[in-house]
């Protein structure tokens, strides 16, 4: 992190902006081509770009033939490179440009490293194809035995060879490595062995021309290759004004990261097109510290790299943020991709209870039901279940246990619902039970006094559970429990005798926000009843509420999300901690963005439009320093002792049998500075 960076800069929150460029060549002109160069590199430079990537061979033109062994167009690409170096003083992106040079007694097809005045290095390609319609050896050297090697070009000497690294100083984890087109075509990449010796940023200068399928191919490529060296990789290919004699040519740009396209340009273009977006360095480097086998790939190959030095001097301005955000990471908003998560989610679940129901003699599921989202979704695969192993869903035993908060609407929707999927249901009343209880205790309630206290709710919580287990024993069965992702998280559940324990449970792996999405999934599949579906919409309509406390003056019910902090912001923190382990100013900054405006960007399928709510960075401050005391100061202790219950996100599970493991006794102190010293004046006007 840039502490001298303002709050609102991209740069101070481990972002570095990259763009892949693609400009009309003129062949066999590099002054021209040097002026298109300089055009969008102008353009990159009003935007905050760090990293401006342009076609293999932009200055000369690829498609030039012979024409590239002639003197003349070789000095003319040299001053065209002198050129750029010297527009380039004042301005801020790297340049990395395609050219051909003359070395020893050869010619090599190049990517010239070009920054603030100065050549940084130069690149050779080094594979070169002369297969179909390529025939490179024809002109240019292979550059795989250049390393450790020196150019000079003009009046400069510089680094030459592949084994370069760019690294800038004052921008923590932007290392930069160039490779060439085909050089991605191998089966292992120069990029590769840079990204194990600490590239972050790999940038591709591409001729390429098309042919139907090549651009799938080099998506693929890219991709794999980002997801494969936990790295950026930017492309930038040739386009308009390449010579057209034999093949034809798209100009197709694109960032990756990590797997996940970024920005890619429309082929064919007419004109200059860039993709531009801010890459995650600090996501790169996170992934890096948790893939160990990552560097123990480094340990077995052992590569050599230079590194050059330089700074690049971020702005210190608010410059946005360019790369889209999820306001809810754990939901797509891909009406397919969430369709198949929604799927793969129930599965997981559904087999998951098959797997423990079978191994332990096929006992009775038992389940308390609330009129909630979660001890509905829990029926749901509860039912899902019982079909799969051919068994009667009149084993399910379902159990409502209205406390003194309970309202009839949510205890009817618990009733109906059971009915609706023809689970077995019974009532039973833990009032008197619980009074006994208080009473026996000699708390203020059981004399009359209205206090609600932590001991007034945890008592009912306590006995639902008790009963459950009991009744389990009673019935040959396992306590089913329906506690999700999001409460683990934030300690919201009563330990013990209490929600917090069961025999096995279905829900640990899904976050709040997910769970009424794969209901909505479960609806849209058309297997249920009319009056089953209609039960089901009216639990997604009710507000989150745990029902311990009687309802105020107001007649208003409790509310978990006033109390705790909405769910919403309470997944994106924790999708960012758990996934990443970012620091808690870096969560405000995205979370600021992505929920600052409410008719920006997509919302999931099927999200109430009424009801898309946008959150301030004061208010995102808020509820981060909440979850931030309870997860790390507070609920780990109650997570230690959690049953079992499947996995079913890539961002992680809570299981201390899984992705995280953490102390009981630790404390939340480091986090919480953090975000106070980056957010001062938030938490004043809070």
């Amino acid at each position: 992190m840039i502490t001298d960076l303002p709050f609102e800069s991209v740069y101070r929150h481990g972002f570095a902006r990259v763009a892949a460029c693609t400009i009309p060549v003129a062949i066999a002109d590099p002054a021209t081509n040097a002026d298109a160069v300089l055009e969008s590199a102008r353009a990159c430079d009003a935007e905050g770009v760090a990293v401006a990537v342009f076609p293999e061979l932009c200055l000369s033109g690829y498609a030039i033939d012979d024409l590239v062994m002639q003197d003349p167009l070789l000095d003319a690409v040299e001053a065209a490179v002198e050129r750029l170096v010297l527009a380039s003083a004042d301005l801020m992106p790297v340049l990395l440009v395609g050219a051909p040079l003359r070395h020893g007694n050869r010619l090599f097809n190049c990517a010239v490293v070009i920054h603030r005045g100065r050549i940084l290095g130069v690149a050779p390609k080094a594979y070169l194809p002369t297969y179909r319609e390529f025939y490179e050896h024809r002109w240019y050297a292979r550059g795989d035995d250049q390393s450790g090697q020196h150019i000079r070009i003009g009046d400069e000497t510089v680094p030459f060879g592949p084994d370069l690294l760019f690294d800038a100083v004052d921008v923590p984890g932007l290392t930069l490595h160039v490779e060439v087109c085909e050089d991605v075509w191998v089966p292992i990449p120069p990029s590769s062995s840079a990204a194990l010796a600490g590239a972050t940023v790999l940038a591709n200068l591409s001729g390429s021309p098309i042919t139907i399928g090549r651009a799938d191919d080099r998506n693929l490529l890219s991709q794999s290759q980002s997801l494969r060296c936990l790295a950026a990789y930017v492309y930038a290919a040739a386009g308009q004004g390449e010579s057209t004699n034999d093949v034809s040519w798209d100009g197709q740009t694109m960032i990756y990261e990590g797997g996940q396209l970024l920005a890619t340009t429309e082929r064919f273009p007419d004109g200059p097109r860039r993709s531009v977006a801010d890459v995650d360095l600090d996501r790169l480097r996170q992934d890096r510290i948790r893939q160990g086998t990552f560097d123990d790939n480094r340990r077995t190959t052992s590569p050599v790299f230079r590194t050059v030095v330089f700074e690049l001097a971020p702005p210190a301005t608010d410059i946005g943020l360019k790369r889209a955000l999820d306001r809810f990471p754990f939901v797509p908003d891909d009406p397919a991709r969430l369709a198949q998560d929604c799927y793969e989610a129930f599965n997981i679940q559904v087999s998951g209870l098959v797997q423990r129901l079978e191994a332990i003699g096929h006992p009775k599921p038992v389940i308390g039901v609330s009129g909630g989202l979660d001890s509905t979704h829990a029926l749901l695969v509860i039912a899902r279940a019982m079909d799969r192993m051919g068994r009667p869903r009149s084993d399910i035993l379902a159990y409502t246990l209205p406390g003194f908060a309970t309202s009839e609407k949510t205890k009817r929707n618990a009733i109906a619902l059971a009915g609706a999927v023809g689970a077995s249901i019974e009532e039973i009343d833990i009032r008197p039970a619980a009074s006994e209880m208080l009473s026996r205790m000699g708390h203020p309630f059981a004399a009359g006094e209205p206090v609600h206290d932590v001991t007034f709710e945890n008592v009912q919580a306590g006995l639902r559970t008790d009963y459950l287990f009991r009744l389990a024993n009673q019935n040959g069965g396992i306590v089913v429990g329906t506690g999700d992702l999001s409460e683990i998280a934030l300690g919201w559940s009563t330990y013990g005798v209490g929600d917090q324990m069961s025999h096995y449970s279905v829900n640990p792996g899904v976050p709040k926000t997910l769970i009424q999405h794969v209901i909505r999934w479960v609806i849209s599949a058309g297997e249920l009843s009319a009056a089953t579906v209609e039960v089901l919409q009216a639990v997604l309509d009710t507000e989150i509420s745990p029902e311990l406390v009687p309802a105020g003056q107001d007649g208003r019910m409790q509310s978990t999300e006033e109390r705790i902090g909405p769910y919403n912001l309470h997944d994106f923190t924790l999708y960012h901690v758990l996934r990443f382990g970012f620091r808690p100013s870096k969560i405000a900054f995205l979370a600021a963005k992505a929920w600052e405006d409410p008719d920006a960007g997509a919302w999931p399928p099927g999200y109430p439009e009424g009801e898309r709510p946008a959150y301030d960075l004061v208010t995102v401050a808020k509820w981060l320093e909440v979850f931030l005391q309870r997860f790390f100061g507070f609920a780990q202790f109650k997570r230690t002792a959690i049953p079992n219950g499947p996995k079913v996100s890539p961002a992680g599970s809570l299981s201390p049998r899984g992705d995280w493991r953490a102390p009981s006794d630790g404390n939340a102190r480091a986090w919480l500075a953090e975000l106070h010293a980056s957010l001062p004046q938030a938490f004043r006007e809070s």
